[in-house]
């Protein structure tokens, strides 16, 4: 059996320092449980444009679509604003997300009890929360045609067009039908079907869907009340599935009720390849951070983290991904803080490199 492949593509901004200690817990899994990854590195966003002048090279797209699963840091700054928007760093991302057709987008909002009081809400509302939305990730209003700013008359109009075929919701419901029985069996579906016709479309395919999950729980909610009941008692939900567009919204809203963006991984999955596993894409929440980049005070967690999906979602290793959460959850019990992660009780500051440590140690505490 051939070694599994992973792809690493740190990026721009404090990517490159999360991605090290993402890195050292690669090598550790390596040489202290036997699970060795074929690892490779390239280039995207910022990094690509400066050294290729595009941000994704046709070279490393293919060696995407070769891996077993591509796992990404961050991409942007401000150094790339001005840019024409089909060079952008965020364009890379994007193409990489459509050429390999990942359509179901899984961001967990999970609330670690050690930073229950990190939240803007109070700590019985967050505690233990553990919430999955699954987003779709490839179509939608960011990529319906027609699109642009035109001039109608005396004046500039922006389109953009909401579009979702059948098959598009169809295999987003499944992936996310599936999930929530793995789960609790519990799905809520989010869209507004009350004022789009896309909507509407949304809620009958999810529903269809539905009738070969009977033992799934499968509610409807209109996508605003949705972002309300997120913040009014979000461990009402358990997975949640929903469109490109309120799933940005939503993930965004889910990802601030557990304190600190640093700490959320995603994971963005396409149809099976040849060897079963889904083509894959991980990469944590936040975006590059420049204002810190190069500091040692970037939160590697949602980064690691991002490499533990990875572990159960392509590389068959739930039991090792549980481990690495385990060890971060004790890390954080133990005290110890990135700057991000410091409130008023204190706690043990440590840089990126220091948070890196103490998760090995408890790695190595956890055999």
């Amino acid at each position: 059996m051939s070694t599994p492949s992973l792809l690493i593509l740190p990026g721009d901004g404090i990517g490159p320092e999360v991605m090290r200690e993402v890195r050292r817990i690669i090598d550790w899994f390596g040489a202290r449980r036997g699970l060795a990854f074929d690892v490779s590195e390239d280039l995207v966003g910022g990094a690509a444009y400066d050294a290729h002048g595009t941000p994704l090279h046709d070279d490393t797209m293919a060696r995407a679509q070769a891996a077993d699963a591509v796992l990404l840091g961050a991409v942007g700054g401000p150094k790339y604003d001005d840019l024409d928007f089909s060079v952008k760093p965020e364009r890379g991302l994007l193409r990489l997300r459509k050429e390999m057709d990942l359509f179901s987008n899984l961001r967990p909002a999970q609330c670690f009890d050690a930073l229950a009081d990190f939240s803007s809400l109070k700590r019985d509302v967050v505690a233990g929360l553990d919430i999955m939305i699954v987003r779709e990730l490839t179509s939608g209003v960011y990529f319906g045609e027609p699109r642009g700013i035109f001039t109608e008359g005396n004046e500039r109009v922006g389109v953009n067009t909401q579009r979702y075929t059948e098959s598009e919701i169809r295999r987003v419901a499944i992936s996310a039908f599936e999930l929530a029985m793995r789960r609790s069996r519990k799905l809520c579906s989010m869209e507004k079907a009350n004022v789009m016709e896309s909507g509407i479309l949304w809620r009958e395919v999810v529903t269809e869907v539905g009738r070969d999950y009977p033992e799934v729980e499968l509610s409807h909610m209109y996508a605003d009340n949705g972002a309300m009941q997120l913040v009014r008692w979000p461990r009402q939900f358990d997975v949640i599935v929903t469109d490109n567009l309120f799933g940005d919204i939503l993930s965004d809203c889910a990802a601030m009720l557990t304190g600190s963006l640093g700490m959320l991984p995603s994971a963005s999955l396409g149809a099976p390849m040849a060897n079963g596993r889904p083509k894959a894409l991980y990469e944590p929440v936040h975006g590059s951070a420049p204002d810190i980049a190069g500091q040692g005070k970037a939160n590697p967690i949602a980064c690691i983290l991002s490499f533990a999906m990875a572990l159960r979602y392509s590389f068959d290793q739930g039991a090792e991904a549980a481990r690495l959460e385990a060890a971060i959850e004790q890390v954080l019990a133990d005290g110890v803080r990135t700057a991000d992660l410091m409130g008023p009780e204190g706690g043990v500051p440590v840089s990126t490199e220091g948070m890196g440590d103490a998760i090995i140690a408890a790695l190595e505490a956890s055999l």
